[in-house]
């Protein structure tokens, strides 16, 4: 028998691979995290966790001490539509549904990685950083190990699962083939973080604009994350100007140059994607793929860490099933009802990401939805609850939602009456 160096190996330390060895370490499982940095280490990301994400945090046992900050609650969105509408969605406000938190939460990358990685060793995992995955190993038709550099020193480590927890670049996902991207909508995130913006509220604002769009959030601590993003076919201008790029993109905006006005850049502009990065399954043998390695569409929705986490959750109860399993057939039983387990989950939402998707792309459909979610908030709070993960997908996918946002993008005034018909007259 190979001799192996644990019973999973967790590639990645973020919110997705943390939450895994967690849970499976939890479980009783040998777990080895390796990630290629230190922590704690700043990260591009909206830093934005839904309500929902709370329930999973505070099963990690981080809640309290990361809302005690810094950090901000954010009661819901904000988004305004390239001809100045807008609206808003509360997430106390949704009727018939109530998520474990009403807000959401927004912290700085480098205290939420490091909380949970830290848990994760608490219940028994072990972690490596400056270990960076080169490739995975090979053994008779499955993935049996990576390959690392550890202090410039490459090494084999096996185990009888790896689990690709490392992001959109995911070295797991690309050496296995299980992912690719789709061509549309290819685009790229700018993120950095802004001091002295005003907030008269915890509120996310997403600005939309002809060709992309630009988040605004507060973190806590006097910081506010401001992500633009643009179409990846863009990157030639941006590359080796990215402050000035953002710079110059928000001078181009008059109402958002407004917002920010008074206010300047605390931190380094950090590029990430292109996106739009679906794996074609989350397993093979002797692998399975969780977080942004396995899907990630685009983050105007900001449920990019929760569905890590959940993703994680999810894993759960089959990867443990398929580390301990004695057979091959076994083992590909346990991952192959977790990739449906996953496709359950989270199919609404994709449907939704990629609605959402179509309307951010075209701004006269863009400007419809806002007129017609601001004429009806109702529709407008279930959306926002729907993207906090606390309102069920099929709500905003039902025909009576979208044939009444359909009715709301027509101003009354256009609005025809009905017209009676003659009855018909057999013959």
């Amino acid at each position: 028998m190979t001799a192996r160096d644990a019973e999973v190996i967790v590639v990645g330390g973020g919110p997705a691979g943390a939450a895994t060895a967690f849970f499976l370490a939890r479980a009783g499982l040998d777990v080895l995290v390796l990630d290629r940095a230190h922590f704690p280490r700043d990260k591009p990301c909206s830093e934005y966790l839904s309500p929902q994400a709370s329930r999973i945090l505070h099963e990690l046992d981080v809640l309290e001490a990361l809302e005690r900050g810094p950090a901000a609650h954010l009661s819901g969105m904000r988004v305004v539509a390239p001809d100045g509408t807008s609206f808003e969605g509360t997430f106390g406000a949704v009727q018939g549904f109530r998520g474990f938190r009403s807000h959401g939460l927004a912290v700085r990358r480098p205290i939420l990685d490091q909380r949970l990685l830290s848990r994760a060793r608490e219940v028994g995992a072990r972690v490596r950083e400056g270990a960076q995955v080169r490739d995975v190993v090979r053994d008779n038709g499955r993935i049996a190990g990576v390959t690392v550099a550890i202090e410039e020193r490459v090494t084999t480590l096996r185990a009888p699962l790896i689990v690709g927890a490392d992001g959109l670049r995911s070295i797991v996902a690309r050496r296995t083939g299980l992912g690719a991207h789709g061509r549309w909508p290819r685009r790229l995130a700018l993120v950095t973080h802004f001091a002295g913006v005003s907030h008269e509220r915890e509120i996310g604002e997403m600005h939309v604009f002809r060709g992309g769009y630009l988040g605004i959030a507060p973190v806590g601590g006097g910081l506010t994350n401001v992500a633009l993003v643009v179409p990846a076919g863009r990157r030639d201008e941006i590359r080796g100007a990215s402050a000035e790029f953002v710079e110059r993109t928000i001078a181009l905006h008059p109402a958002i140059a407004a917002r920010l006005a008074g206010s300047g850049r605390a931190s380094p502009v950090r590029a990430v994607g292109p996106f739009n990065w679906r794996a074609r399954v989350a397993c093979a043998p002797g692998v399975a793929l969780v977080g942004d390695a396995a899907d990630f569409f685009d983050p105007f929705t900001g449920e990019g860490m929760y569905a890590a986490m959940r993703g994680a959750e999810l894993l759960t109860p089959y990867a443990w099933e398929a580390a301990r399993a004695t057979s091959l057939g076994t083992h590909l039983v346990a991952l192959q009802a977790y990739d449906r387990c996953r496709r359950n989950e989270f199919a609404g939402k994709w449907a939704i990401e990629r609605l959402i998707g179509a309307a951010v792309a075209s701004p006269r459909l863009m400007n419809l939805a806002a007129a017609s979610l601001a004429r009806q908030p109702a529709l407008a709070h279930t959306l926002v609850g729907v993207t906090g993960d606390f309102v069920p997908t099929s709500e905003v996918l039902s025909a009576r939602y979208i044939l009444r946002l359909l009715a709301g993008a027509i101003p009354r005034g256009n609005r025809k009456a009905p017209v009676d018909k003659p009855l018909a007259v057999a013959r």
